[in-house]
């Protein structure tokens, strides 16, 4: 099965599926990691538990027929499950040692940098309105969520490897899909195991690292445990939802509309958790959209244009081609009267 040549989720249900599942999955942590919440505050080894689910899930796919594997080089699936952890990895690490402004800030510096990466590696080239728009954006939601910044080096360097990271494995995640011919689910349930695996080896030392906490020494209550669940369940269609999202648009695209989920998880906060929402959040809000909006119809643009041209192109192509058998079809008449003289 090859979900681009027919696909079973729209356009827009991806992005949907994409917006819901990231911000519910927001909204499940924030409950079971917070200390007014469960104090689980294991985030390495819990996204261990979502690839894991991740990979299940990918198994009985592949197992009852509902997903066809396709061979990619293990070796090629080894570097990108290492990009990805140390992309998961270094965002804790630089959210631990920052403050949160800054982090936000290392997270809005993926979008330029995914924009330079794919210049350089795909050699894509962006209009000045798709340019612009991308500022307006990363403008709009750096309004709504930077406040204080502070920075050390070890801080900076882990941001500097995370912004890294997380770009050239989203940038990757497309490359493989063309690159291949596979589906974005059937790549999802390559990588899934191997990242399920090192992240259940090493999480439980990177958290510890982290925060000195042992993840033996927790006690799972029913409700952490019912929480947990719930968070890989969106996990699921979080990384379903994020590879088919990449596979049809571009990393580009999927990090400038993937912002729509930084204003919702700023409006939920204010309706769940009475979260203080100001008069320049909300300024910065509709700025960020206006610069999706912005975004959305100068991409839709660049594609008609091209549509436009290659069909200007092959109409061209086709007169000429028309042209040329007249001509041929002219030339081999006069020879053959030609010759019909010289014999009689």
């Amino acid at each position: 099965m090859d979900p681009e040549k027919k696909p079973q989720v729209s356009d827009a249900g991806a992005w949907g599926m994409n917006v819901v599942s990231s911000v519910g999955i927001i909204m499940a942590n924030k409950e079971l990691m917070s200390p007014g919440g469960y104090g689980f505050s294991f985030a390495s080894t819990l996204t261990g538990f979502h690839f894991s689910v991740t990979a299940l899930v990918g198994w009985i796919s592949s197992a009852t027929g509902f997903s066809v594997s396709k061979q990619v080089p293990l070796w090629e699936l080894l570097w990108f499950s290492i990009v990805a952890n140390l992309s998961i990895t270094a965002m804790n690490f630089s959210l631990m040692l920052n403050s949160v402004g800054f982090y936000q800030i290392s997270k809005l510096s993926i979008i330029p940098v995914v924009c330079m990466m794919e210049w350089i590696l795909n050699n894509k080239h962006y209009s000045s309105r798709v340019i612009m728009s991308v500022t307006v954006v990363a403008f709009g939601v750096g309004i709504c969520t930077v406040t204080d910044v502070e920075v050390n080096m070890k801080g900076f360097l882990c941001a500097c490897v995370a912004v890294f990271c997380t770009s050239l494995q989203q940038i990757t995640i497309g490359s493989f899909q063309k690159k291949y011919s596979i589906g974005s689910f059937e790549l999802l349930s390559k990588t899934a195991p191997i990242q399920a695996a090192s992240l259940l080896v090493l999480g439980p030392f990177l958290d510890y690292c982290l925060n000195g906490k042992s993840i033996l020494k927790y006690h799972l209550s029913t409700g952490a445990t019912l929480f947990i669940f719930l968070s890989c369940c969106l996990a699921v269609f979080c990384n379903m939802s994020q590879y088919l999202c990449i596979g049809r648009f571009s990393a580009t695209t999927f990090q400038v509309l993937g912002h729509m989920k930084t204003v919702c998880v700023l409006i939920l906060g204010w309706i769940l958790f009475d979260s203080a929402l100001t008069i320049k959040n909300i300024l910065g809000m509709l700025l960020a959209v206006v610069g999706m909006i912005v975004y959305s119809w100068a991409v839709e643009s660049e594609k008609q244009a091209k549509i436009s041209t290659s069909s200007r192109n092959e109409a061209k192509m086709g007169e000429e081609e028309v042209k040329l058998l007249k001509d041929r079809s002219s030339g081999a008449s006069e020879f053959d009267i030609e010759l019909g003289q010289t014999k009689s």
